[in-house]
């Protein structure tokens, strides 16, 4: 497992939210960012980018967040890769069944976007 966070799989289906996402990331985190735009799409792509970290939006068509999530689990390199989810559904009983599903913690939607490289370091520092 990677000591320092570097590069993140960010898999959301909403083109705007990639845009800020990877922007704030990259700029205000300095982290390297892969932006997946649907599950089947991060499946494919994600071990040849070897991530430290997965961030899931929950809600997509087709494959969402928590079924992706466990189709990259079923990949060797990824099965330890530490996960967050991020969705608008924060009920204290959907954020306990996302860790369920293996997240380490939730990220509400809509977040701040100057907040965001700060809230998944300091998840990543919890593990």
């Amino acid at each position: 497992m990677a000591e320092q966070l570097q590069s993140i799989l960010y898999v959301e289906d909403e083109p705007d939210i990639q845009a800020v996402a990877k922007l704030t990331l990259e700029t205000v985190g300095q982290f390297t960012v892969l932006i997946c735009g649907s599950g089947p799409e991060a499946i494919q792509k994600a071990a040849d980018f070897e991530p430290d970290l997965l961030l899931l939006d929950v809600m997509m068509p087709g494959m969402d967040g928590p079924q992706t999530l466990a189709e990259l689990r079923k990949i060797p390199e990824l099965e330890a890769v530490p996960a967050i989810f991020l969705t608008a559904k924060v009920l204290p009983v959907e954020i306990a069944r996302y860790k369920e599903l293996g997240a380490l913690d939730v990220i509400a939607k809509p977040f701040d976007p100057m907040q965001l490289s700060n809230m998944v370091r300091e998840i990543w520092e919890t593990r």
